[in-house]
């Protein structure tokens, strides 16, 4: 039993349930010393439940230990550089300094979650494959659909946190990133996080689906509502931590000679992707913050009453998370674009174009945010310069589409195509159908007809597949074996690809499809006469087959660490530097420093480096 209270994260555990029952125990002696009820529906009220909540997730991290070098120079009391960590699982499960641990327990703990968010998906999608109510209730259902939507979020953050977090440093030349304590502290408070988010589907679940519009959400007497905010609430802190910290590694750290023209394209995308973190993401906080103190206090920041406008909360939240999207997606462009020279053999077409575009996409991103609000009863002349300001974001975006035609054009593809290869290219084709799906809903005249229904879920899907999951899934594939020097299996990967991606068509097209046809979105039931059976089970067998599909990765994730060809090399025949230096790589990164005397994507030419080693004296 002590050892396992020895392990970090049992130990945050712990101390997180204490600090929510002082929590809960001083709001409550307060209430009652006020002559106020210190019980209420869910055993205590929900200025409890919040105020313990905020407090176990400050001892959550100061149990579980990520604080501790900070406590320990506020006692005058000298540091390590923590790069000596536990070898095997156990240094995962605690605070680590090492760049390359802590993007490994983003993308492990993506994956973990991304199982239950495609769990709650499978249970409400099969409860949608048959007319009528089958098991689920209409609060359950809104319940899986909103946890459902705000996991994936969750998933797709830490995946992005995981890559960033792994590869830039490599990329640049850096031997970590430039706070690395500041780094473990971004990771860790998503743990208390996600269990106060799963908490809330024990306080009465959540019904207004990941967006939170009040009226509804300000107005529903559950604590699940509550937990739901403070956690994503707190999820904030790590992205804005997150993109401060990425910056600074990028600006100060780079090796010698890679100018800004001469860094990765993942690079470029990553800064993108972190100006955004940094500058937007305190508008979802501040919005969630409101409602919160709206039902804490009575406070009347989008109740009409009061004088308070809820068309507010849209603003403040889109303002946010439309730009989110591109936060979502950037990395997994960025991944596209790293890869197809390395497989097609060609120097990437248009490199400073495709590098430009990232930023060009992260800047137009800002001002596009209230497309989502056509229906929503904004001032009308507002409408137009939104739709053309939507539009523009074509542009940068069709610049990536073009330069990764050209790059594969008459290029040198290996037979059998590597897997990663496979994801790459998924993910061009899947993105493209996002993409042109993208128009009508911002055009004024189609979105107010399709605005609410399945065609706007089954774009977001596509959107969120080809800019995410399946450059995710060919990132995993390419870089494992840099670290764990083991190579997962081809077989195994081909058949994940090739049961994921038609699967993954007829699942989105159905949706369209539908969607065109009237079904509305966010319903948990739907009308017999409009017959829409038959595709929401062709639908439905889809997403198994998905699940499938990642059933059969994880399989091959777990079997390869363990007995996985040993690749120690220099695998896809790779300039970039980390393929450069044996798998896996070393505590601080590169032995001995490089300096950039060349161009990253020149394959195919004769005699031209990228990066040369110091030799060593």
């Amino acid at each position: 039993m002590k050892k396992i209270f020895s392990i970090p994260l049992i130990r945050g555990i712990l101390w997180q349930v204490i600090g929510l029952l002082i929590g809960m125990g001083i709001v409550a002696g307060i209430r009652l010393a006020m002559g106020l009820p210190a019980t209420g529906p869910y055993l205590v009220t929900e200025h409890a439940w919040v105020f313990g909540g905020f407090l176990g997730t400050l001892t959550f991290l100061a149990g579980h230990g990520v604080m501790g070098d900070w406590f320990k120079w506020w006692r005058g009391e000298a540091t390590s550089d923590h790069h000596e960590d536990k070898p095997g699982w156990e240094k995962y499960f605690g605070p680590s300094l090492d760049h390359k641990v802590i993007g490994i327990q983003y993308a492990v703990t993506g994956l973990i979650v991304m199982i239950l968010g495609g769990t709650f998906a499978l249970i409400f999608r099969t409860e949608l494959a048959l007319e009528g109510m089958q098991f689920l209730k209409p609060a359950q259902y809104n319940t899986l659909m909103s946890m459902h939507g705000i996991v994936m979020i969750v998933v797709i953050l830490l995946g992005i946190g995981g890559m960033m977090n792994y590869l830039v440093p490599l990329l640049i030349g850096a031997h970590d990133m430039a706070f690395p304590r500041l780094n473990s502290f971004a990771f860790w408070i998503v743990v208390p996080a996600a269990v106060w988010l799963l908490s809330s589907m024990a306080l009465g679940g959540i019904e207004t689906g990941w967006t939170g519009y009040p009226p509804l959400s300000a107005n529903m007497k559950i604590v699940g509502q509550q937990m739901f905010f403070l956690a994503v609430f707190i999820v904030g802190w790590s992205s804005v931590l997150g993109g401060l910290n990425l910056i600074v590694t990028v600006v100060r750290m780079r090796a010698k000679g890679m100018t800004a023209f001469r860094m990765p394209i993942f690079v470029w995308a990553s800064i993108a992707t972190s100006l955004i973190s940094l500058t937007a993401t305190q508008l979802i906080g501040l919005s969630f913050q409101m409602v919160m103190f709206q039902r804490l206090f009575g406070m009347g920041f989008f109740d009409p009453a009061k004088g308070g406008n809820p068309v507010l909360f849209q603003h403040l939240f889109w303002f946010y998370s439309h730009p989110a999207v591109y936060v979502f997606i950037l990395p997994g462009l960025g991944i596209v674009s790293e890869l197809l020279p390395v497989f097609v053999r060609k120097p990437l077409f248009g490199y400073r174009w495709i590098a430009m575009s990232s930023l060009g996409i992260a800047l137009v991103g800002f001002l596009v945010w209230a497309h989502h609000m056509f229906t929503s009863g904004m001032n009308e002349y507002l409408r137009v310069p939104f739709m053309y300001s939507t539009l523009l974001v074509a542009v940068p975006t069709g610049v990536k589409f073009f330069s990764w035609t050209a790059t594969i054009w008459k290029g040198k593809i290996d037979n059998p195509v590597p897997t990663p290869m496979l994801f790459t290219v998924g993910a061009i084709l899947v993105f493209l159908l996002g993409g042109l799906t993208g128009p009508p809903n911002a055009t004024v005249s189609t979105d107010l007809h399709l605005h609410d229904t399945y065609w706007i879920v089954g774009h977001f899907h596509d959107t969120m597949f080809g800019g995410f999951m399946f450059p995710f899934f060919a990132a995993l594939y390419y870089w494992f074996p840099k670290a764990t020097g083991r190579r997962m299996n081809e077989t195994l990967g081909k058949i994940h690809f090739w049961l994921m991606t038609p699967s993954f068509f007829v699942m989105s097209l159905g949706m369209m499809y539908i969607g065109l046809n009237g079904m509305r979105r966010r319903i948990a039931d739907y009308d017999p006469a409009l017959n829409f059976q038959p595709m929401h089970l062709v639908i439905t067998i889809a997403g198994y087959l998905i699940a499938l599909s990642v059933l059969v990765f994880f399989i091959n994730l777990i079997a390869s660490l363990r007995n996985g060809k040993v690749e120690k090399g220099n695998l896809w025949n790779s300039r970039s530097p980390e393929w450069l230096v044996e798998s896996p790589m070393p505590a601080h990164n590169y032995e001995h420093p490089f300096e950039v005397v060349g161009e990253p994507y020149d394959y195919g030419l004769a005699g031209s480096k990228y990066v040369e080693f110091a030799k060593h004296k």
